[in-house]
């Protein structure tokens, strides 16, 4: 079970406990990310079968109003890749006035009792950014711990970032995003009552509303694969504000094929894999209805392609 705090101060680790931590912000969890949580988690799960008290930990930085991940969807990834304790810091003048002698003595050493800390090979840590992973190394050998370096993960001829991913996310280019996340860029969410308008016209839709600080793809319609109740199912998704209805709404609102199932309260995971038309505000909900209609064709061509490819 994945444990949470804000502060390292909160964990109160026993005297004999040790942890492997590895830095960073954390924001999307891409392949250079997976490496360095997987690196620490393996070397954790290592030193138990020693027989030593120790625990995994991600130091995570926050320090954007909108992520790539909400905080759910990042503590289930982490749970996931068996990540014992999630610490989720924000970047308040407090901690960035802390310098990396003092970072690395008072909470690295002090708090949170490291045994070794995993970090990318461009991380810089503590007031001015002075601090790095040769200054990690050389304190570790003094106060007892090693340091790591993992290196930066390369797709398509660069590195992959999260200012990358936010750039692919923001521009509608869900391959990109999709192939620098590692995964399909998805959101999550408990399904809600809509005005049940799609009903009336024959596509009825599962809505949600995602966590205010996720980052969102342009507004319009995408297809999509999504895991509901055990179950996938192709679809196509309006992210925006349903202008044809009454343009206020801003939510995912998703008409999945072939699904006969009512999944009111439902726990909801909706992969977005390709941008497909921008939103637009319809004469009457019959037009509307055509252009779903003609959506729903271009998704299941799209599926019926991407299935052959494979």
């Amino acid at each position: 079970m994945l444990r949470t705090v804000q502060h390292p101060s909160e964990l109160n680790l026993a005297p004999e406990e040790r942890t492997i931590i590895t830095i960073g912000k954390f924001d999307g969890l891409h392949p250079g990310h997976q490496a360095l949580i997987r690196a620490a988690a393996e070397e954790a799960e290592a030193r138990r079968r020693e027989g030593m008290a120790v625990s995994s930990v991600v130091f995570a930085i926050n320090s954007t109003q909108t992520t790539i991940l909400s905080e759910q969807e990042r503590r289930d990834m982490l749970e996931e890749m068996g990540i014992d304790i999630l610490i989720e810091c924000p970047l308040k003048p407090a901690f960035i006035r802390t310098g990396a002698e003092e970072f690395i003595t008072g909470t690295l050493v002090g708090m949170l009792h490291v045994l070794k800390v995993i970090t990318g090979e461009d991380f810089r840590f503590g007031y001015g950014r002075l601090g790095t992973g040769r200054m990690l190394a050389e304190y570790g050998e003094k106060l007892g711990f090693s340091a790591g370096t993992l290196p930066d993960v390369v797709v398509g001829g660069a590195k992959v970032s999260s200012s990358r991913i936010r750039e692919a996310v923001s521009s509608g280019d869900m391959e990109l995003a999709g192939a620098l996340l590692g995964y399909p860029f998805f959101v999550t969410g408990e399904i809600i009552h809509g005005r049940q308008i799609g009903r009336t016209i024959g596509v009825p839709t599962a809505n949600l509303i995602t966590d205010f600080s996720k980052l969102l793809p342009p507004n319009g319609v995408y297809y999509t694969s999504s895991d509901v109740s055990g179950r996938s199912y192709f679809g196509v998704t309006n992210v925006g504000t349903k202008p044809t209805v009454d343009g206020h709404f801003i939510g995912i609102e998703t008409y999945f094929f072939d699904c006969e199932e009512d999944l009111y309260g439902a726990d909801l995971k909706v992969k977005l894999l390709h941008f497909a038309r921008p939103e637009r505000k319809f004469a009457s909900l019959i037009e509307l209805r055509k252009q779903i209609t003609k959506d729903e064709e271009g998704a299941r061509a799209y599926f019926a392609k991407k299935m052959i490819d494979e």
